[in-house]
């Protein structure tokens, strides 16, 4: 690429309004809790996100606060022989995938030992009480002070990694950091957040975990910060992550630090992952950006999104950059009714590649080449698993060039993968984590180990009768002129008619109208330096967005205008946004 980077990594929401109080360092949080556990009787509860360090926790408020007793909610939680068997239904024994439950926080504690502690609670007379960890409300449901402690899935995710943590309830720290994800995934992370939503309202003091240095915000500052979001378009903190097949672009174009090898991921928009930077003066917490889908869903995600897909984010913006790197494995995703009733999950991971860059011989591989011999293909695949005979890819397999701003529609069912030499943004739904890998291109991960491959669901899920003429087209550059105004053209680019995401590209040269129409819009500047959003009504302030990066227009904004703004003003830029279709 050869050009400076501009490209935000830690996008800041400065809330505004009032005077926050905040305070950073144990110093500070000490002195300011020690106003409560003065009291006469008081009971603080520390409620705690999975993967927080409990016991670091615990010892600076022992050493600070001195409290005239402390409960830990790990002592109160079944054995991790006693929750293995209800955990075991919901993650089978394959290495990623497990099944979509309702099981809650209270169902991994002892109900004896959890009444005790209730009763403890209930009838605490004189001095301070300490409850502290996961699951804390539950003991105590009206604490005289609530503390949520918060942290970053990303964290969590490199903490897993360095074997700092283990899953709740379980004695598996040193277990593989897939297997800690997908316990996280599938349980941890769910009941969590299910618990979490219900107290949102309630939490008097926000705790971030995420570093060193430990800050704390009231409630009542983050509430407000989080429901100015909703009100306004914004950004939530990429996160990058190396791969087999990883290239270099985004290591030049977003500003990524020498040395890692093969940058593969940016998690750009994946709001159950990412997190939100917000400022509140001298401070700025991190939190997970699932706490504003929780908090205010209706302002972001809109009524008809809300009602079809509850408290969750369903459009997913991420990079795939394997320029310099190799082919993605050979994969397909599920169709609607199989994740149903495999893994209970109400939708599935219908897709798209933009390209927004690719070398000469960038490529696609997408759908099947017309009348393939499917015993021998099906043979041949399960040859290269079981004796690593090389699976013969472009016998079975279409390969499309790709060259930059083409868009490759990728319904549920159909076979896929980026070739080498491009620079994807994969516009998706948000159950990410069902992706059946069919050929890997005899490699091994990261860790020296196989990547896990599953051809029979991959098998069962492929749409056999996708072949070459069909794909070329439905599902590549299926671009449809749909207006036009002074410096600005609209286009309908996907995604397919079986995807319920719509895709709209705007070229523009000025200002260029936008309106949510009730529906949570996802963008990214593919082309230009930076553009400003801007409020007809002054609704919000101006929002610059440069090259690559994604951002978020809640419903509730309606009308918005982009424009190129500094050094593309007057130039040619282009959006590429994404919406729920009604």
């Amino acid at each position: 690429m050869h050009r400076a980077s501009n490209y935000d990594k830690f996008p800041i929401v400065r809330v505004g309004g009032g005077e926050y109080e905040s305070w950073e360092g144990w110093l500070g949080i000490l002195e300011r809790l020690k106003a409560f556990s003065s009291l006469e009787r008081c009971t603080i509860s520390f409620e705690c996100y999975p993967g927080v360090f409990e016991q670091k926790l615990a010892g600076a408020l022992l050493e600070g606060l001195h409290p005239e007793s402390l409960i830990v909610t790990s002592d109160l939680l079944k054995s991790p022989s006693e929750i293995e068997p209800f955990v075991t239904g919901v993650l089978g024994d394959d290495p990623v995938f497990g099944r979509m439950s309702s099981i809650e926080i209270g169902d991994f504690f002892d109900s004896a030992k959890l009444a005790g502690a209730q009763e403890q609670a209930r009838s605490w007379k004189q001095g301070l009480l300490i409850i502290i960890g996961t699951g804390a409300s539950l003991v105590a449901p009206e604490p005289d002070l609530l503390v949520y402690a918060d942290l970053a899935r990303w964290e969590i995710q490199q903490r897993q990694r360095r074997n700092e943590i283990g899953n709740l309830g379980a004695e598996n720290q040193q277990e593989s950091p897939g297997l800690k994800y997908k316990r996280a995934f599938f349980l941890d992370w769910r009941a969590a957040d299910h618990l979490k939503k219900s107290l949102l309202e309630k939490i008097d003091f926000w705790l971030d975990t995420n570093g060193d240095i430990p800050k704390l915000v009231t409630g009542r500052a983050v509430r407000e910060g989080l429901r100015q979001v909703s009100r306004r378009p914004f950004r939530v903190v990429p996160y990058f992550d190396p791969g087999p097949w990883g290239g270099h672009w985004m290591e030049e174009v977003c500003g990524l630090e020498k040395g890692t090898p093969n940058y593969a991921w940016c998690f750009d928009c994946v709001p159950e992952e990412n997190s939100l930077l917000l400022n509140f003066g001298r401070t700025s917490i991190e939190i997970p950006a699932m706490n504003l889908t929780l908090l205010c869903p209706r302002e972001l995600l809109g009524d008809a999104v809300l009602s079809r897909f509850g408290t969750e984010f369903p459009i997913r913006f991420d990079f795939l950059d394997t320029m310099g790197g190799g082919n993605l494995s050979l994969q397909v995703h599920p169709k609607t009714r199989f994740i149903r009733e495999h893994f209970g999950m109400q939708y599935t991971q219908d897709e798209s590649y933009y390209l927004l860059d690719a070398g000469d011989d960038g490529s696609v591989y997408l759908g099947l080449e017309s009348h393939i011999d499917q015993e021998a293909m099906t043979r041949e695949l399960k040859l290269a698993q079981d004796d690593g005979v090389a699976f013969r890819a472009e016998k079975y397999v279409n390969r499309f060039p790709a060259t930059k701003h083409d868009h490759f529609l990728i319904p549920a069912g159909t076979i896929h993968c980026s070739g080498k030499n491009s620079m994807v943004l994969e516009i998706s739904a948000t159950p990410y984590i069902f992706t059946f890998k069919l050929w890997d291109w005899d490699r091994l991960g990261l860790n020296g180990q196989p990547r896990p491959i599953h051809i029979d669901y991959g098998l069962a899920n492929i749409d056999w009768s996708r072949e070459t003429e069909w794909v070329r087209k439905n599902l590549i550059n299926r671009i449809e002129r749909l207006g036009e105004g002074p410096g600005w053209r609209e286009e309908r680019t996907g995604l397919h008619e079986l995807e319920f995401i719509e895709t709209r590209r705007h070229w523009f040269t000025g200002s260029t109208p936008h309106n949510t129409q009730g529906t949570v819009n996802v963008l990214n500047l593919v082309e230009g330096e930076e553009v400003v959003v801007e409020s007809p009504t002054g609704a919000f302030d101006p929002f610059v967005v440069h090259y690559v990066e994604t951002f978020i227009v809640p419903a509730s904004v309606g009308e918005y205008s982009i424009s190129p703004t500094g050094q593309s003003f007057g130039k040619r830029c282009g959006t590429i946004k994404a919406f729920v279709r009604s």
